[in-house]
């Protein structure tokens, strides 16, 4: 999978990124993990939103967990098959990686973390489309850094952005009136946490 373009492309970020002030390396390692957390926050608050909004806005919140959970899970299975390994251990011409290079076993493409991004801001998005102004550049920032703290190829966390958006996209469209029918009924719940979860709601339009 690691053509010379690719290869190229990595150096090339790699050495950029050991050319940047320390500032900016020590926020990368940072928000290349972190970055997740945001988007645990922002699953959080979509939920929150939702409960006061019809079961159709709160099962699109209730999914887009679910359906990036089911992005990370499909990009995982594609790496047990392509078996690439990392290029902070292949691309020896380039500097050294910012953080420690996974060790083998732990492939390399698609990237994971991509995965996860791109369908956690997809799934977002349809719970909450002005989010999308965040989520998606969030995404796209996410999935560059790690190939800044140089982790990945260039491809890897590109098709990992692919992958989790379209894995996102096609778990919403088919649960979505499942999810729907039963977050309707869990609102006519007489249990607490039930209806807590569920909230009040408003008529379905």
């Amino acid at each position: 999978m690691d053509s010379s373009i690719t290869r190229d492309l990595y150096r090339d970020i790699v050495d950029f990124a050991h050319a940047t002030p320390p500032w900016v390396q020590h926020f990368a390692e940072l928000f290349t993990e972190l970055g997740l957390l945001l988007f645990a926050v922002l699953f959080l608050a979509a939920w929150w939103r939702s409960r006061t909004r019809d079961e159709g806005s709160i099962a699109l919140a209730v999914l887009a967990p679910l359906a990036t959970a089911a992005g990370y899970v499909v990009s995982e299975s594609f790496k047990s098959v392509v078996d690439e390994e990392r290029p902070c251990r292949t691309v020896t011409e380039a500097a050294a990686s910012l953080v420690p290079c996974p060790p083998t076993g732990d492939w390399s493409f698609p990237s994971n973390h991509s995965a996860i991004a791109g369908a956690a801001a997809l799934a977002l998005a349809l719970a909450w489309p002005r989010i999308a102004l965040l989520t998606v550049p969030l995404a796209v920032l996410m999935a560059f850094s790690r190939v800044f703290v140089g982790v990945h190829y260039p491809h890897d966390v590109t098709v990992g952005l692919v992958v989790g958006a379209l894995v996102a996209l096609v778990f919403v469209l088919a649960l979505r009136r499942p999810a729907q029918a039963l977050l309707g009924t869990m609102r006519t719940s007489r249990t607490g946490v039930v209806l807590w979860f569920a909230g009040p709601g408003r008529a379905s339009s």
